[in-house]
């Protein structure tokens, strides 16, 4: 045989044992049935043991693989020998058997001879230090002296396979810019050399470096790019969809998260496996979407899957997600406390992180019962709050004030949720795992809730300090660019993606995961640490300080609006004083907004409506008597986050003040203080508009030293560039408001949207910012007390103040409107008597009044 066919051929085998197992096993069975040399011989026997080793069946494999390491020693090949090594040294560590193979691949390393040899054996040792033994730090040693010698001998489909697992081991230690460059380098070379598939898997691996390099755009963008590569090739994998599903959700985009989830589920061709895992995945966006009863029957499929497949890591944690969508649904049923008491019973044996949440799950079932197990349930689930993990102590800390406040302890209450929230506060300067988000969200306002309740019964000063408190937590979201000190982007991209594989390890059962728990507490730890010492981190918050407040306020008013138990609490803070009035449901309040802001957009539309009886009964339910407490002058009010966009102009007390909105105390102080570093003026006209921007025209001409971007010149880059350390801006465009993930709201440009997150990009935020944008200022109400979207985003960045729409307005009315904002502007007028001045001009002109009403200057 050997010398009637070219070894090539029969060495193609061991190709075709990973690419086509049933063709190879059928030519390895013709070649051993053709009385073959010992060189042909064991190169068939390799092959065939491969193809048992992947179809589950070690012992024959093994059998297989020891026959051809003696052929091939019979046959006087070196190299061979050491391949075959090699490839028995592989199927040990697969079976578990890690040290005996570890030994047969240190052997294999040390025969070879042939340096192309050597590479591939040390590129499989690698794999098994990477993928199989969680040794990251081994992998990389093997890999880079692999590297060069594969390059050497030219064989670019090894290299491009080196590079991409090098790529995935630089990760795991948090070198992100070697992994994005070495994973990059592999997808080039894989589509260079014709290598499709492998191609688009390492594209795929370059949109999970990304996102656990923190940077979700690009994230997002890379995944869009790998789904559409594979659908060229006919694939569609889940575990892509899982990953896009992850990064979709850590984004905030549950909507697209669960319509992504649900495209792949009905499009059938998943094995078992695989459909139980997607239906996880799509009960985790369900419920983060706020749909627990879609929840409950996704998470209920998959929980009787994976019972079928005898997965019992999986199917508790399906589990828990049932109990959470069963409470989400108000009906939870009286079987609540004893199955989340169990369920928390095998996930601590499970060591799965989230045993908190069934323990928190059972005392909360329990508390509501009136049940005596009630204070140990909680107690159970309290001892989390010293655990690594930031998300698991705020859940520790948030049980504990349950339990504190079921003993009538409302100071061990409000201790117990000020360390909660800090701990969310170094959660969230993170960016944490897709199902923690909607996670830290809840914890979060029950925490605040329980708070505020219990600050309430206090003075006005300690509710207004606990308001402040939340809101400068609800505000820090979490980023989705890397942060800008290196160390940290390392620590956090080698955290995240040591979650992802301690996780697999958990679910699989296999014996890396002490290690790997290990490793993740180290890297919370150093992440904890590291924060501590970096200047202006976002873990840290500036205390705030009431009488600073008062100072700073002067001849101001200053109104704060508090949600506590479903009623509004206003606190006045007005000649050195901090005072408290009540005012009516929150529910109503809200009710009247949306009528008000209707009743805008009819006027937008030419339509007649009654605005004086509408702003007075807004004004009762969201003041009360402190409408009529207001003192003369100017007035700074900071609403609840629903609250936010209502028509604050149309309310009769603050008809004829200056007054402007802002999300917190904190903040106005912060845009307060700053001034403009330019004098600089930008003026910026998007597409679509009805008017063609005309404001922007009128203004140019006014302005002949301003930067003028329309007309197809107001590009996204342009515009970015242009608005860094801008003095004022002006922007005539239309936005696109995102409720499910406010860091999405964009505002049209000529190329496309310009988003919040690009304008994170931004060196310094424009000083004064003017947007003539349909609801481009609407906050998103994304839990108790959160303030997001494109106008807060922008006062969190150092701009001092926004004119923004709170409704759909009337583009050519709009246009004059904002000429009379500029020409208070360009007298040096602040921005709250900047629009006291357009109200004042547009009486006798409904559509002009309206328009006026539907602006607010947010910030100072």
């Amino acid at each position: 045989m050997g010398s009637t066919v070219d070894r090539s051929t029969v060495a193609d085998l061991l190709r075709l044992a990973i690419a086509e197992p049933d063709r190879a096993e059928r030519e390895a069975g013709e070649i051993l049935a053709s009385d073959p040399g010992p060189w042909e011989e064991s190169v068939a026997r390799q092959a065939r043991g491969i193809v048992l080793r992947d179809r589950g069946l070690i012992e024959g494999a093994l059998a297989e693989l020891r026959r051809a390491i003696r052929l091939a020693r019979r046959a006087g090949d070196p190299d061979r020998e050491a391949d075959v090594r090699a490839t028995l040294g592989v199927t040990l560590v697969m079976s578990g058997r890690s040290g005996a193979g570890l030994d047969q691949l240190d052997r294999a390393v040390h025969a070879a001879t042939e340096s192309a040899t050597l590479a591939r054996i040390l590129m499989r040792r690698a794999n098994m230090h990477y993928f199989f033994l969680e040794r990251p730090h081994e992998a990389v040693v093997d890999l880079e002296q692999a590297l060069p010698r594969l390059r050497s001998a030219g064989d670019r489909v090894w290299e491009a396979r080196t590079l991409n697992v090098l790529g995935l081991s630089y990760l795991a230690l948090g070198r992100t810019d070697e992994a994005a460059q070495a994973v990059g380098e592999a997808d080039e070379l894989f589509v260079r050399e014709g290598q499709a598939v492998e191609a688009v898997v390492t594209l795929h691996n370059r949109g999970f470096i990304a996102y656990c390099s923190g940077d979700l755009p690009r994230s997002l963008r890379l995944y869009d790019d790998a789904a559409a590569r594979y659908a060229v090739l006919q694939l569609d994998p889940q575990k892509l969809v899982s990953d896009r599903c992850d990064a979709l959700l850590t984004a905030g985009l549950a909507e697209e998260a669960a319509e992504l989830v649900t495209a792949r589920v009905r499009a059938g061709s998943l094995l078992p496996v695989e459909h139980a895992e997607l239906l996880l995945a799509l009960a985790t966006a369900e419920l983060a979407r706020g749909d627990a009863r879609a929840a409950l029957e996704s998470a209920s499929r998959a929980r009787s899957l994976f019972r079928r497949q005898r997965r019992d890591w999986w199917a508790d944690h399906a589990e828990l997600l049932v109990l959470l969508a069963r409470h989400g649904t108000g009906r939870p049923g009286r079987r609540l406390v004893g199955d989340a008491h169990a369920l928390g019973t095998r996930l601590d044996e499970h060591g799965s992180d989230q045993a908190v949440e069934a323990w928190l799950l059972a005392g909360r079932a329990a508390l509501a019962g009136g049940l005596d197990v009630a204070p140990q349930l909680l107690e159970r689930a309290a001892r989390f709050r010293r655990h690594s993990s930031a998300l698991v102590r705020a859940t520790g800390w948030r049980a504990l004030a349950l339990e504190r406040e079921a003993r009538g302890d409302s100071r061990g209450v409000l201790g117990a949720c000020r360390l909660g929230l800090e701990a969310l506060d170094e959660h969230r300067a993170g960016l944490g795992g897709s199902e923690l988000r909607a996670l830290a969200n809840r914890h979060g306002d029950e925490l605040a809730g329980l708070a505020l309740h219990h600050a309430a019964e206090g003075t006005p000063r300690l509710l207004l300090a606990w308001s402040e408190r939340w809101r400068a937590t609800a505000l820090a979201q979490p980023p989705v660019r890397p942060p800008d000190d290196r160390e940290v982007a390392r620590l956090l991209a080698a955290l995240r993606d040591t979650r992802r594989r301690l996780t697999e390890a958990r679910a699989s059962g296999t014996d890396t995961v002490a290690r790997l728990d290990d490793e993740r507490a180290r890297l919370e730890l150093a992440i904890r640490q590291r924060a501590r010492h970096v200047t202006g981190s976002s873990t840290e918050l500036p205390r705030f300080d009431i009488d600073e407040l008062i100072a700073g306020l002067g001849t101001r008013s200053f109104v704060q609006l508090v949600e506590v138990d479903g009623l509004i609490h206003v606190l006045l803070v007005a000649g050195g004083r901090v005072r408290r009035f009540r005012a009516g449901p929150v529910g109503d309040a809200e009710d009247l907004a949306r009528i008000a802001r209707f009743s805008l957009r009819q006027l937008a539309r030419g339509r007649p409506v009654q605005l004086a009886d509408i702003g007075e009964r807004l004004q009762e339910a969201l003041l009360g008597e402190a409408a009529r407490a207001l003192p003369d002058g100017p007035v700074v009010v900071s609403p609840t986050s629903r609250l936010h966009t209502a028509p604050w102009a149309l309310l009769p007390a603050l008809a004829d003040v200056p007054f402007t909105v802002v999300p917190s105390a904190s903040l106005w102080l912060r845009a307060q203080s700053s001034g403009p570093r330019s004098g600089r003026r930008v003026l910026i006209a998007g597409p679509g508009l009805e008017t063609g921007g005309s404001e922007i025209a009128v203004l140019s001409e006014r302005h002949p030293e301003a930067l003028v971007l329309r007309d197809g010149s107001a590009t996204v880059e342009r515009c970015l560039a242009a608005l860094d350390g801008a003095g004022i801006a002006h922007i005539a465009a239309h936005g696109r408001f995102r409720e499910d993930s406010p860091m999405f709201s964009s505002l049209d440009v000529d190329d496309g949207p310009v988003t919040v997150h690009d304008l994170e990009r931004l060196a310094r935020a424009p000083y004064r910012l003017v947007l003539s944008a349909c609801e481009s200022g609407v906050v998103a109400p994304i839990g108790a007390g959160e303030m997001l979207g494109l106008a807060s985003a922008m006062l969190s960045m150092g701009t001092a103040g926004i004119v923004s729409s709170v409704a759909a307005v009337n583009d050519a009315a709009t246009a004059v409107v904002m000429l009379d904002v500029h020409r208070a502007l360009d007298v040096g007028e602040d921005l709250g008597t900047v629009l006291l001045r357009a109200r004042r001009l547009s009486h006798g002109d409904d559509l002009r009044r309206a328009t006026a009403a539907a602006f607010l200057a947010i910030g100072a």
